[in-house]
């Protein structure tokens, strides 16, 4: 195909071409060579000039006007084919992905875990069985994410041993021999360079009252010596072993990168999962079903029965099956007993120097090592945070332990995951806390817990290289902190509101309600108002972290502990302007390490003594004294602000509630929802008052008449915007879909305008989450708009007439054009009363039906055009011709300019 110019010769290409008036010189080198690009890139501007352009067809002079009919039925037929063709392709691959795979994976599952030969001999044709299809397919998709899960796991696990380097037990007969006493003095040079640099931070002849004193030192003696005790049975070994080392690591030298790069560049998402029309996928669908049937046996079916034995062998088979979760508890009770058997085989396969058997084994034990510590911290230590809170909060709710066994009794999966997820929440709220806490105090004062957002932080390298034994350490330690705290925030509050308030606690939790306020319209409320509203601000952490430095000043120095809290001022100036040199020195004085030194560079970090960022301070007199005053401080003040939380903001809603639904009770957590809205918005209004006050008072009355005004054009907004809109889209929801599925014909429907909005805010939010992840038309402009303008600069103006208007007057129209017609332009037809009530009744879903075919023919008339110029270009067009762009309107001289886009 050739691609035709507007004339011949340059001069009148340059004459007539507008199109290239900027960039004539590119033309005049690279014109052939840039329109082809330009129709290849299928963009509508020059990336060099930023003109508009378009190709308009050329066809042959023998086309007739019309194409004949054999043409389009020959292309319609052609069309019909293709469509045929890759229906019966994508149906084939649908049905090995979403049947077979998982289909095979359930099956397998089943017949392995059923416990008899005969189930292994009929396993082809329990595969091939028609029976419960569907809840099979649904099972085995979780065995096939849970295989594909462990997959990912096991090759991510492998990065990071390869990356941060196996533990020195697993590499120590594994180093090289030319390097391996270099890089043990790297590795002991890294640590002694760091425990020189935390001495030589502190002055050498501190005053007795007024001291500069390192952080924990006791904690770097007692990792010293752990590195000393785990260094002294390796050190031996290095030399004698280290050739056989170099041998074993040459196998993994002979790998080209670039080859496995190249078959990754060519293996995609859509030629794996055959989405490309080939059937190359069906070997992947083999080697996907064989992968399943290898993680299931070697992941869940030997650890199970493993487990299984041992209990059995033990006797505690009657407690586990008590548990309701027999599987769970059994496969990591396998698990464990495959990871001491692990230990047992690696200092066997040492003991007889089996180095490559050694170095499996290792590896395998870090595997389990690292799977059963995952399950610990993410799913036993939050379970048991939740069963704590749960059982401290139980005088909170009226209730006692033997509620909650029944409840376990009667869904033992639902009550795990609830405690589960009340856990997590409270574990996540604390670290959240914590890292509030390091924003104000000094760096080092919370040394003994670990900095979530410390680069060096790595969990899963600790998990490899820390003995199990200091992770249990760890676990106890955060199991007593956290269980303290939640004694000391939840139960002895609800201890002493008993006491002092016996009329206020219990809650009241019940699910269902007898007030007149539906209980559905509340939570949607209070999902869709209250909690957005409190979430979206970023004053309430500003707010809790001024309260927390205002403490911590108070406490500093009414205990003479301003400086171990926040430093003093000199020093932290003094810090500022030695970072760099401190910085710059530590980059001059870092050692590379290459190959194997990364272990010994991450040990480094992990063995490392001093925290970062430490900045010292002043010890006063009496320090421990001091230390202990500040802990029974900060326990009062938790203790009075949980007293605070727990029944400010449910007596605020409860006081407010009642002005609206009387005496009625109401779920609780309702109104301490809408307790903590009123408080928010009065600590808000405070704040705002107490910043102004400085300004004066004619700066206040500006202020105030500003906020005013914009309050009042946001009420008006909010009226339009949340109030009418949400109110005609949930009554046309009910009269198209909820009326003609609920209400026989011979009944009169009933509508509840606080339902109906209550639905229409939830429809309409829905609505304007797809509007604005859809393509760009006037809807999503004009959102976009708004949002961007905010409450401070809201345009009253381009709302109402931009968005509100419209948006009103199409829901307006949809609820009484049909209103209307039923029951102004029926009756006159002279039909009977059973007609006009059919009508009336069924004329919103019938309106709905004709406009979602009408959409359906114009998508259907669409594509049909699409066909007819498909089949004229394939037969008749013969090239086509660079233009400048023209608006199909008809405007002539009008472009719009593109925008700008980098240039290379």
């Amino acid at each position: 195909m050739w691609i035709y110019a507007e004339s011949v010769g340059l001069k009148e290409l340059l004459r007539n071409l507008s199109i290239i008036r900027v960039c004539v010189l590119a033309v005049l080198n690279l014109f052939i060579r840039n329109v082809q690009w330009l129709k290849h890139s299928r963009k509508e501007y020059c990336e060099l000039c930023k003109h508009r352009f378009a190709f308009t067809p050329i066809y042959s002079p023998d086309m007739p006007s019309r194409l004949p009919i054999q043409d389009i039925f020959a292309g319609l037929v052609t069309s019909i084919g293709t469509a045929i063709r890759y229906w019966f392709h994508y149906t084939l691959v649908a049905f090995a992905w979403l049947g077979v795979v998982p289909l095979t994976a359930c099956r397998i599952y089943k017949c392995l875990f059923t416990g008899s030969v005969s189930s292994l001999l009929t396993l082809p044709l329990d595969i091939l069985s028609t029976e419960n299809l569907l809840a099979d397919c649904l099972q085995g998709c979780f065995v096939v994410t849970c295989t594909l899960c462990a997959f990912i796991s096991l090759v991510w696990l492998r990065e990071q041993i390869v990356h941060g380097g196996a533990p020195q037990w697993l590499e120590q007969n594994q180093q090289q021999p030319l390097n391996g006493v270099g890089q043990q003095n790297e590795a002991q040079a890294v640590v002694n360079g760091g425990v020189e640099n935390a001495v030589l931070d502190q002055p050498a002849n501190p005053a007795a009252e007024n001291v500069v004193v390192g952080e924990n030192p006791e904690i770097q003696e007692e990792q010293v010596d752990e590195e000393e005790e785990d260094n002294e049975d390796e050190e031996d070994a290095v030399v004698e072993d280290a050739a056989d080392a170099n041998n074993g690591a040459q196998d993994d030298m002979n790998w080209n990168a670039l080859e496995w790069d190249r078959a990754a560049e060519e293996l995609t998402w859509e030629r794996m999962l055959g989405l490309d029309g080939s059937l190359v996928f069906l070997e992947h669908v083999f080697w996907v079903v064989s992968l399943n049937t290898l993680f299931i046996l070697v992941f869940a079916f030997c650890p199970y029965h493993i487990g299984h034995f041992s209990i059995v062998g033990l006797g505690f088979e009657e407690y586990v099956q008590a548990s309701h979760f027999e599987g769970l508890i059994t496969t990591i009770v396998g698990y464990v007993l495959l990871a001491v058997t692990l230990i047992v085989c690696h200092g066997l396969a040492a003991l007889v120097k089996f180095q490559r058997s050694r170095r499996l084994l290792g590896v395998c034990y870090i595997v389990v090592k690292v799977s059963l510590l995952v399950v610990v911290e993410i799913g036993v230590f939050p379970l048991i945070c939740g069963w704590w809170l749960d059982i401290c909060s139980l005088e909170m709710f009226d209730a006692t332990l033997k509620d909650r066994e029944l409840s376990f009794q009667s869904a033992p999966g639902t009550t795990m995951f609830l405690h589960w997820l009340v856990g997590m929440v409270y574990v996540f709220y604390f670290a959240s806390f914590i890292l509030l806490l390091r924003e104000v105090l000094r760096p080092g004062v919370l040394w003994f817990l670990r900095n979530l957002n410390d680069p060096d932080f790595n969990p899963v390298q600790e998990m490899i290289h820390l003995p199990i034994y200091r992770h249990l350490r760890r676990f106890i330690l955060s199991v007593i902190v956290f269980g303290s705290i939640v004694l000391l925030m939840l139960w002895l509050p609800i201890r002493i509101i008993k006491y002092l308030l016996p009329n206020f606690l219990p809650y009241n939790v019940m699910l269902y309600s007898d007030a007149p306020v539906s209980e559905l319209s509340l939570e949607l409320l209070l999902l869709q108002v209250v909690l957005p509203a409190l979430l979206e601000q970023g004053h309430t952490r500003q707010w809790l972290k001024g309260l927390v430095r205002a403490w911590t000043v108070t406490a500093g120095y009414l205990l003479d502990l301003h400086s171990y809290l926040l430093g003093d001022q000199e020093e932290n100036e003094n810090n500022a302007n030695q970072q760099p040199n401190n910085q710059h020195a530590r980059n001059n004085n870092a050692i590379p390490v290459v190959g194997e030194g990364l272990h010994a560079a991450h040990q480094a970090i992990l063995q490392q003594g001093g925290p970062v960022g430490f900045q010292p301070y002043r010890r006063p007199l009496k320090f421990p004294l001091r230390i202990f005053l500040l802990i029974v401080f900060m326990c009062i003040t938790l203790l009075i602000a949980s007293l605070i939380c727990l029944t400010l903001p449910v007596f605020a809603g409860r006081w407010l509630m009642s002005f609206w639904t009387g005496t009625a009770k109401i779920h609780e957590l309702y109104t301490a929802a809408c307790g903590l809205y009123v408080c928010w918005l009065t600590i808000r209004a405070v704040t705002v008052l107490v910043a102004w006050m400085p300004q004066g008072r004619r700066v206040i009355f500006q202020k105030v008449k500003e906020w005013s005004l914009m309050i009042m054009k946001t009420l008006i907004v909010a009226i339009l915007l949340a109030g009418v809109v949400p109110l005609l889209l949930g009554l046309l929801f009910e009269l198209v879909i909820v009326a003609p599925l609920r209400v026989p014909l011979d009944q009169t429907p009933l509508f509840y305008p606080w339902q109906d909005w209550a639905l229409g805010v939830l429809h309409a939010k829905i609505i304007a989450a797809i509007t604005l992840m859809g393509p760009q038309w006037w809807l999503k402009t004009v959102i976009e708009q708004v949002y961007a303008n905010g409450i401070r600069n809201i345009d009253l103006h381009f709302i109402i007439r931009k968005l509100a208007a419209p948006v009103i007057s199409v829901l307006l129209l949809s609820l009484c054009v049909p209103y209307i017609i039923a029951s102004g332009v029926v009756p006159l037809l002279g039909v009977t009363a059973e007609m006009q009530n059919l009508v009336q009744r069924r004329i919103y879903p019938f309106l709905l039906m004709v406009v979602v075919l009408m959409g359906i023919l114009s998508f259907q008339v669409r594509q049909f055009k699409r066909l007819y110029e498909h089949i004229k270009n394939d037969k008749y067009l013969v090239g086509q011709r660079l233009v400048n762009y023209e608006r199909k309107s008809g405007k002539q001289g009008t472009s719009t300019t593109p925008p700008q886009s980098s240039q290379e």
